[in-house]
């Protein structure tokens, strides 16, 4: 789900880039087509109250919480599209992200066709192309930390693919996503998405399109629809990240902390899913690694969007500027959608670690690129789980 990147004008090889929304993928329909909204917000449909510090920050702002969930949240003038980190809101709307709303969001972006060159960095030759593979269904089975996030931008319905996550707070108990910046916040242009959902094992035995018109939601979303009640993604994103060019590319990463849609849970997401990866800040370079394994939702053609799948390859490296860290690559034919899914290797105890996230890849889908996650993903990571510590 990469809003794909179009261009990376600092690379030596020549192919046009895009974020991964192969990364962001956004609906043909306007943002305004949703479902309609509830007319009244009592707290929460669920019984959720809506936390004071949550209020506050919309009332700052000017934001009436009834009002947004009525559609106000479709108004993106500047002056309310908010920007800062401490300004993340995402006011649940029950109901919001239906079967039909959800399968709809899958439609990428269309690229422009622009080579890379002038990389002075590091960066290894064009990877061999490695078909994505299915993954075999139940996804709650064989792959239950991966899923979609859903979210709404100015052009409309978006999607990415995002992973459970260990968090160091709350042991055994995580409620933590990880995913890519650009499936957030739209970086130097823009600020943060809205309506952000996390639906673990979409789709989850992966039926064809045609027959998700007919099924019913739990078996859609069969963990239910949880929402981002917070979201981090790096300083360096929110001021250069840009959905073509690369800009940013090496730090795009962002965890969101989730909460069930209809609450009067008291499983984690972790609990619930039956599982969550731990992250590796300190992985070593490409040359020690043999194998990354990169995971997603591709909605690109040959891609829908509604099915899971996987790439495993040997990572190389991919410089964007010589003054910013280094980028794993591999070769993978995965396309828009594929964005924020997690690339995982095996940790020294010999289980699965996360080491990086899809960010970018070209327009020729032969290949994707992710951050090498450092002391700015480590620090984004700790910031939401400190923030949630025994809750």
């Amino acid at each position: 789900m990469r809003p794909i990147r179009p261009t990376l004008a600092a690379a030596s090889i020549a192919v046009a880039l895009a974020l991964t929304a192969t990364g962001c993928g956004g609906s043909e329909n306007s943002a305004g087509d949703g479902p309609k909204l509830p007319t009244s917000l009592p707290t929460d449909a669920a019984g959720i109250p809506i936390p004071d510090d949550l209020k506050n920050r919309l009332k700052e702002h000017g934001i009436d919480v009834d009002a947004w969930r009525n559609g106000e949240w479709k108004n993106w003038d500047r002056e309310t599209w908010l920007r800062e980190a401490r300004d993340f809101i995402n006011p649940i709307i029950e109901g919001l992200w239906d079967p039909d709303r959800m399968r709809d969001a899958d439609k990428p972006e269309q690229p422009t066709d622009n080579d890379i060159s002038g990389d002075q960095g590091v960066t290894d030759p064009t990877p061999r192309r490695v078909e994505a593979r299915a993954v075999n269904a139940p996804y709650r089975g064989n792959a239950p930390e991966a899923g979609k996030v859903f979210f709404d931008g100015p052009k409309g319905s978006m999607v990415c693919s995002a992973t459970v996550v260990k968090d160091p707070a709350n042991p055994g108990r995580s409620n933590l996503v990880w995913t890519a910046g650009h499936c957030v916040h739209a970086g130097s242009k823009g600020g943060w998405y809205r309506n952000i959902a996390f639906v673990p094992s979409y789709n989850d035995r992966a039926r064809p399109t045609a027959r998700l018109e007919s099924v019913p939601k739990t078996e859609v979303a069969p963990h239910g629809v949880w929402w981002g009640d917070w979201a981090q993604t790096s300083d360096q994103w929110i001021k250069e990240g840009a959905t073509s060019g690369g800009r940013g590319a090496p730090y795009d990463f962002a965890v969101i902390h989730v909460t069930p849609e209809k609450g009067g849970t008291a499983k984690s997401l972790e609990e619930t899913v039956g599982s969550a990866v731990e992250v590796d800040f300190n992985a070593p370079a490409t040359a020690k690694i043999d194998r990354l394994e990169a995971t997603g939702y591709p909605a690109g053609p040959p891609f829908d969007g509604q099915r899971l799948f996987q790439c495993a390859d040997r990572p190389g490296r991919l410089s964007v500027k010589a003054d910013e860290p280094t980028m794993y690559r591999i070769g993978c034919t995965m396309t828009a959608g594929s964005s924020g899914g997690g690339w995982l290797t095996k940790g020294a105890d010999g289980k699965p670690v996360l080491v990086s996230n899809t960010s970018i890849g070209p327009v020729s889908a032969g290949w994707l690129a992710g951050p090498r996650l450092g002391k700015e993903a480590k620090g984004v990571y700790e910031a939401v789980s400190k923030k949630f510590a025994g809750r």
